[in-house]
């Protein structure tokens, strides 16, 4: 343990620079879907618009970060991220500012979205799980929960900040300044600092003639092929369970200013809470990331998943104590956001590292959706019954099965690198 534990440190004073770039490269990606909530009256109201409708955009880009995530999963093991994160965060960037040209066009709409979600291809989680996992080992549960922190940065900053920009200068401006904003800061900080293991292993190939002989891999450590891990229980499990927690937690990320409107909290208090949930969440990726690299991951998500199902029960007490929704929004924020953290993990634990770009975009599709789904899902609910009663229910369901799903897995395999031929 005291190795292992020294073992970390010197990772972390190695590598803090690349983790700060990807946490706030991350929490960029996270913007549009942790603002979309903000968004949806002021759209809807200007273009006359259903809600369905008004949250498709999210849901537009989850259906083609489905399609082709495993594609660009081959991509990062073949290129790996720095030159997929790079252009797609300059992407984002451009394509969130001119959703201020919106003319209330449903063509325009989709067009916008559709190129929108080229960029999440290249900036979605898996970009960034897989620079952490190709760099930390002993440190890993801790680094992830550090970077994936970016998105609880981004739920806990976006609601206000998008609120008091939208009262300021418009939805239009406030689209500008989130785009242009952030996206400059995330860009810059990965533009110096974004080097990670596939860039340790880039340099190692290209001093090693032999490498191109073996046709190794860009990350050349072990792990299990691709049909092995078609063919993988565990990794079933791990795909089942984030695919029906997704579902669940962004359907409530997207509706929460409309939920909590329908428990009495105003707009301005709603964005505030959300706010305050995403805060939470950095503690609790933080926490949830020094307890994987110490005790069985699939404890500490089951455990975690449960805590996020009385979430959706308290949200349905009518007229609920300023107490009871807090508490709600602080859970929602501490459990709901180690997802990703917990995927990438337990991912790369089972599946090893030599595919996990591969491996973990086919789990992304899955991720985008079940994220895809719940947004419009949660819209079709409240145009269908006028209220979110039977999405609370069935979120308070999905995510107990979620956490059974995580509590029966098998002990996870020991990777070890396999020794290098010798030459006779």
């Amino acid at each position: 343990m005291i190795a292992r534990k020294q073992r970390a440190r010197r990772e972390f004073r190695q590598h803090w620079t690349m983790i700060l770039a990807a946490a706030i490269g991350f929490s960029f990606t996270s913007v549009i879907t942790s603002a979309t909530g903000l968004f949806l009256e002021p759209i809807s109201r200007e273009f006359g618009w259903s809600r369905t409708l008004a949250s498709s955009g999210v849901s537009i880009t989850a259906v083609l970060t489905f399609l082709f995530s495993p594609l660009f999963g081959v991509f990062i093991d073949k290129w790996g991220t720095r030159r997929m994160a790079l252009p797609g965060l300059v992407l984002m960037a451009v394509v969130i500012a001119s959703l201020s040209l919106l003319d209330g066009s449903h063509w325009q709409w989709f067009a916008i979205w559709t190129v929108y979600a080229l960029a999440a291809l290249a900036t979605k989680s898996t970009v960034w799980t897989a620079a952490v996992n190709s760099t930390f080992d002993a440190g890993r549960g801790l680094a992830l929960g550090l970077v994936l922190s970016g998105s609880a940065l981004a739920q806990g900053i976006t609601p206000p900040l998008t609120n008091y920009l939208i009262d300021a200068h418009g939805w239009r401006m406030a689209f500008v300044w989130l785009g242009t904003g952030w996206g400059a800061i995330a860009f810059i900080l990965c533009l110096l600092w974004l080097r990670d293991g596939y860039d340790i292993s880039r340099r190692a190939r290209a001093a090693d003639p032999d490498a191109a002989a073996r046709k190794a891999p860009l990350l050349d450590v072990p792990g299990l092929s691709v049909s092995e891990a078609w063919r993988s229980v565990a990794l079933w499990r791990i795909s089942i369970s984030t695919f029906v927690i997704m579902v669940a937690t962004i359907a409530l990320v997207v509706h929460q200013i409309q939920i909590l409107g329908e428990v009495g909290v105003d707009r301005k208090t709603a964005a505030f809470y959300a706010g305050a949930a995403g805060l939470t969440g950095i503690v609790g990726k933080l926490v949830t990331g020094a307890l994987l690299d110490r005790f069985p991951a699939r404890w500490v998500g089951g455990v975690t998943i449960t805590a996020t199902s009385l979430t959706f029960v308290l949200l349905l007490v009518p007229q609920a104590p300023t107490a009871v929704i807090v508490l709600a929004m602080m859970i929602n924020g501490y459990a709901g956001g180690t997802k990703l953290q917990l995927v990438g993990y337990l991912t790369a634990a089972y599946s090893g590292m030599r595919n996990f770009g591969t491996i973990f975009g086919a789990m992304a599709s899955l991720i985008a959706a079940g994220s895809g789904l719940g947004p419009v899902l949660g819209g079709l609910i409240y145009d269908t019954y006028g209220n979110y009663a039977p999405m609370l229910w069935g979120g308070f369901a999905v995510t107990l099965l979620s956490a059974f799903l995580l509590f029966g897995l098998e002990d996870y395999p020991v990777w070890q690198r396999e020794p290098k031929p010798t030459p006779a």
